[in-house]
């Protein structure tokens, strides 16, 4: 009897790393919840939406799931909001947050603890294994420590491997249509910039294109009369940024709502998530910094990743320390606006395939963005598929290698042995 305790935190690792992982750990290990109990305990992030618990409690492989908003209370006493009961024996495995985290719960329960890392590895003395992305990780690290180390390969990577291959060759199936994703964020910071300036993108490129159809494959912590509500130019100020595009939801109770824009240009709803089948038949994706480009990297998709800043204190989004500052009462906005100057003077390496390669290997637009030139850009792609194929090779040659769930599994049913 053993108890498998995750930690993890954003909306990108529940549904990105959480995901393919407690599944690999029950195609190992076994469906038999009196021999392997799954638990999830999620810490604060920035990015989150408040609905990643039940995303997590939603996997059938999960037993139980700990919000966000009780993480303190439990690094601090060990005792959980429900006060969960836990086995003599188990692992600590860690899925996203701060890596002391599962430093400080694995000697309190007197578990074993494994971290997956993916650029850099802390606490080599306290934890037991290392899971890490690529072998320059390993590279780092006090020889000392080498037999802690394992390298497992890209978690992003599984993606496209649970897909069954890499798509984006573009086309839904029509003879001349080119199909295009639009990913604006889940997030109130992203989404009021990113859906009225993806929607008048999409307008543009239609003018001009009539064969190109769109879809929005909804993230599952968004609610569609939400998304509705940023595409409504009457309710969404930063509409008029953005030539004023304005959308209203139809067929809401449908299986295909959809947004429909004054001069009638229609954008699928996509509420089946992952949406990797759609996304991976994209021609281009128009996306937002996040997660997101790692979706699409992994699949092999060509993005143009947009960054507005016709508001600077509406970028309240990003990861880690930035994102924790930018939401600051009080002084959130002075941060907000001085981090979003900060980037917006700062070229690159935003979105995670240009991070994977260190080199700007798909576009990032940074600014003032004007949907006119994003569109004559985005059509320029669309009219030279030889600049497509080239962004498709890129993403294939950065991201890391697929089989890490597995391996990491393997890790973790070494550390449970351990224990016999």
């Amino acid at each position: 009897m053993f108890d498998i305790l995750i930690l993890s935190n954003g909306p990108g690792e529940i549904t990105t790393w959480v995901r393919p992982v407690v599944k690999s750990l029950r195609d190992k290990l076994g469906n038999n919840r009196d021999k392997i109990r799954i638990s999830v305990v999620l810490s604060p992030c920035a990015n989150a939406s408040g609905k990643e618990a039940g995303i997590a409690l939603s996997y059938p492989e999960v037993d139980r799931v700990q919000s966000a908003k009780n993480f303190f209370p439990f690094l601090l006493t060990g005792k959980t909001a429900d006060n969960w009961d836990w086995r003599e024996k188990g692992v600590v495995l860690f899925l996203g947050g701060d890596q002391f985290f599962p430093v400080v719960i694995g000697k309190r329960l007197g578990y074993r603890t494994v971290i997956y890392a993916e650029w850099e590895a802390r606490w080599h003395s306290l934890i037991n294994r290392f899971g890490v992305m690529k072998p320059e990780v390993a590279a780092k690290v006090n020889p000392k420590y080498a037999d802690k180390f394992t390298v497992v390969g890209d978690l992003m990577a599984e993606v496209s491997a649970r897909e069954g291959g890499e798509g984006g060759e573009g086309g839904e199936g029509g003879e001349g249509e080119e199909l295009i994703g639009i990913l604006p964020g889940s997030k109130a910071a992203k989404l009021a910039q990113g859906v009225p300036l993806s929607l008048a993108i999409a307008q543009q490129i239609h003018n001009k294109l009539p064969q190109t159809k769109f879809f929005i494959p909804v993230a599952p912590t968004l609610d569609l009369q939400t998304l509705a509500s940023f595409a409504d130019a009457q309710k969404n100020p930063m509409s008029q940024y953005f030539e004023n595009t304005s959308a209203k939801l139809i067929d809401i109770d449908s299986k295909q709502p959809l947004l429909e824009t004054t001069t009638g240009l229609q954008v699928k709803l996509l509420l089946e998530h992952p949406a990797y089948d759609l996304l991976s038949k994209c021609s281009l994706c128009l996306t937002t910094v996040g997660a997101n480009t790692a979706e699409l990297g992994s699949l092999a998709v060509p993005m143009i990743v947009l960054l507005p800043t016709q508001q600077l204190d509406a970028m309240r989004s990003w990861d880690g320390i930035p994102g924790l500052l930018a939401n600051l009462p009080l002084f959130g906005t002075s941060f907000a606006k001085l981090i979003n100057w900060y980037f917006l003077k700062r070229k690159g390496l935003l979105a995670w395939p240009n991070i994977w390669a260190q080199k700007e290997i798909v576009p990032e637009l940074v600014g003032k963005l004007q949907p006119s030139e994003v569109a004559d850009i985005a059509i320029n792609y669309l009219q030279n598929p030889e600049k497509l194929a080239e962004i498709r090779d890129n993403l294939r040659s950065a991201r890391g290698e697929a089989g890490a769930a597995a391996k990491l599994t393997q890790l973790v049913f070494e550390e449970l042995n351990h224990q016999l």
